[in-house]
């Protein structure tokens, strides 16, 4: 794989309808969800690719089955970071101050974990196994421009300053640059390398916990959340202009997962 380590390879929906959240972001977003697991998913897991309009893929959908309710899991949007060693991030995470809520693991896709920053934010490190003849490549499910990939990946959360020295240090993350948002607090933005991957904020009174953010490109943002509505979605905030003259919003899709929106209005 060609992303550098920190990258966002992977963004992976949870949900307990995965037919209704298929119909949902085909109508925001332009995606095509499978309507069937696929077969190749280990364990006999409803797992269904993304689809985007270009061929490519956006990321996946996993059907929270009756275990993993009882388990504690919950609809929402989870990042794979990528790690070219899974075992000693996770090792170097907990001996930090995160936790593990998912062992590492081999798939047939690569091998992964799922773990928290030490204020709670969880996320999934991952080192992929390509296809055969595609070791060289490059995942595109994150793009600063694109609609149908996420554009901005945003943590709210109740430490700011230890949350951006935690994936400074893990991830290899650079932090310049902020907005001031009044007695908010800041905004802080977050760099791979010389690309704006996202930002950092205090947690708000309407989201207490500390908890990522997933922005996703749509093509026109009023058309967006008028599907947003029409399809049974609320929309938490928004839309609000950014810098460049486009436009963001907040919402929860039907089945309560947290989403963000970013595009143009036309």
């Amino acid at each position: 794989m060609t992303n550098p380590k920190g990258s966002f390879i992977w963004y992976e929906l949870m949900t307990g309808d995965p037919d209704g959240a298929a119909r949902f972001y085909g109508a925001v977003v332009g995606w095509t969800i499978a309507g069937a697991a696929d077969p190749a998913a280990p364990g006999g897991v409803d797992y269904r690719m993304i689809g985007r309009s270009d061929g490519g893929n956006a990321g996946g959908m996993l059907a929270l089955n009756a275990d993993m309710l009882a388990g504690g899991a919950r609809p929402g949007w989870l990042g794979y970071l990528y790690t070219p060693d899974v075992d000693a991030a996770v090792a170097a995470i907990t001996a930090d101050g995160g936790s593990v809520h998912m062992p590492a693991t081999d798939l047939p896709v690569g091998r992964i974990a799922m773990v928290s920053d030490p204020q709670g934010a969880p996320f999934y490190v991952m080192n992929p196994v390509p296809p055969p003849g595609m070791e060289g490549m490059t995942s595109d499910v994150f793009s600063v421009t694109e609609a149908q990939h996420v554009r901005w990946n945003e943590l709210s959360t109740d430490d700011p300053e230890a949350a951006i020295a935690f994936y400074r240090r893990h991830f290899g993350w650079g932090q310049e640059g902020a907005m001031d948002m009044g007695a908010m607090g800041s905004y802080r933005f977050l760099q791979l390398g010389d690309i704006g991957i996202g930002a950092v904020m205090p947690c708000m009174p309407q989201m207490p916990v500390s908890a990522w953010t997933y922005y996703i490109g749509v093509d026109d943002i009023d058309r967006a959340l008028a599907a947003v509505a029409a399809e049974g979605g609320q929309l938490l905030s928004g839309p609000h202009e950014i810098p460049g003259g486009e436009f963001s919003a907040t919402g929860l899709d039907p089945q309560g997962a947290a989403f963000g929106l970013v595009g143009p209005r036309r």
